[in-house]
């Protein structure tokens, strides 16, 4: 079984950590949100891998490689953004010729991608959608069933009140050769608004309904999310990777990452919900719950960083203070008693020296 991994996407939402890095090379927990998509599609009995790439499609190939948890991995360059239709077009002479599987890069889930295929295959159908419920359908594309389980509506981003149900488009499909007819040729496509209405109105498309591990990574928000029902799958509560050094005087609140080489240091309190990723340095006094750090990152004293998402290599000087929402880019440097706001975003490389008390983007 193949599946097509449509890795090419900017990820504008979360600018300014996206600037340098592509999403699928974010950290989760000890490693980054691609790890987790391969490792369930090996687990799952797919054995080669497409990736549709794009924007920073080098550090994806340098990172991956020809091949990862036993999966081989083959990459589909697009020259320009083609949308969702337009890679899975463009790969079709690496598809065709049987049934195979397509999903968004920055979707993490834990759907048995055996029962989802053996699902497809026994409809008889030219697409099935995985479909998970969620309390707000009106970010996503919402669907209709049928009692034999057709997708007989298909609303992207529907209107609050105006959903058809609370079920929603999961990003994960299998789909037959015979979707290559469906796609136009040579331009950007979308495969949500152009080719899954018409397939609902000819009853060729189905929906698979489950209810395990989803979640997107579009906006903070969600990748914060994401870590934390990553971080919950940890039996150890505590995760800690080989050289990190915690403080006996700093206290680590389940559950949390602590990366290689990362240092602690006395009298502060981290987590719950936090990763901390390798060389990272936190001082005496630190205060740290629900975030992200990238590498060597660096939090002076006495400072906290509350729901919010430091980039590899910024520096917070001491009594910093970083609130919900925030983004802060990579090699940033926030000096000493400086307060950032709810909802800052702060370009790679910038220095500020002053509080952000607004929510704006600091270019």
């Amino acid at each position: 079984m193949k599946a097509l991994v449509l890795a090419g996407g900017f990820g504008t939402r979360l600018r300014p950590l996206s600037c340098t890095r592509p999403k699928m090379l974010f950290p989760i927990g000890d490693q980054p949100l691609m790890d987790w998509t391969l490792k369930n599609l090996s687990q799952g009995g797919v054995d080669t891998v497409i990736m549709a790439v794009n924007y920073m499609a080098e550090a994806l190939v340098r990172y991956l490689g020809p091949t990862k948890f036993d999966l081989g991995i083959i990459y589909s360059r697009e020259q320009r953004p083609l949308g969702t239709g337009g890679p899975i077009k463009k790969a079709r002479e690496l598809l065709d010729g049987e049934p195979f599987l397509v999903l968004n890069g920055d979707v993490i889930s834990d759907i048995d991608v055996r029962r989802l295929i053996e699902y497809h295959k026994a409809k008889g159908g030219i697409a099935t959608v995985a479909l998970t419920p969620v309390s707000d359908p009106s970010r996503y594309g919402a669907v209709e069933l049928d009692w034999e389980g057709r997708i007989t509506r298909f609303v992207e981003k529907p209107e609050k009140g105006l959903e058809p149900s609370n079920l929603i488009n999961a990003g994960i499909y299998v789909f037959d050769p015979k979707i290559f007819d469906y796609i136009p040729d040579g331009r950007a496509a979308s495969i949500e608004r152009e080719v899954f209405p018409v397939l609902a109105n000819e009853r060729k498309l189905y929906g698979f309904e489950f209810h395990g591990l989803w979640t997107d990574m579009g906006i903070p928000d969600d990748y914060l999310k994401a870590n934390q029902i990553i971080l919950s799958k940890y039996e150890e509560g505590v995760r800690m990777g080989e050289g990190a050094k915690v403080d006996p005087a700093a206290k680590i609140l389940a559950p949390c990452y602590i990366g290689p080489g990362a240092e602690v240091g006395a009298d502060s309190l981290i987590g719950p919900n936090t990763t901390i990723c390798d060389h990272v340095l936190v001082g005496k006094g630190c205060r740290i719950e629900n975030s992200i750090l990238f590498p060597g990152a660096t939090v002076g004293d006495y400072s906290s960083v509350k729901n919010a998402i430091l980039g590899e290599n910024a520096i917070l000087e001491r009594w910093v203070k970083v609130e919900s929402g925030s983004l802060i880019g990579d090699y940033s440097m926030i000096r000493d008693g400086v307060t950032i706001t709810d909802g800052v975003s702060i370009c790679p490389s910038k220095e500020v020296s002053e509080s952000i008390l607004e929510r704006r983007q600091v270019m």
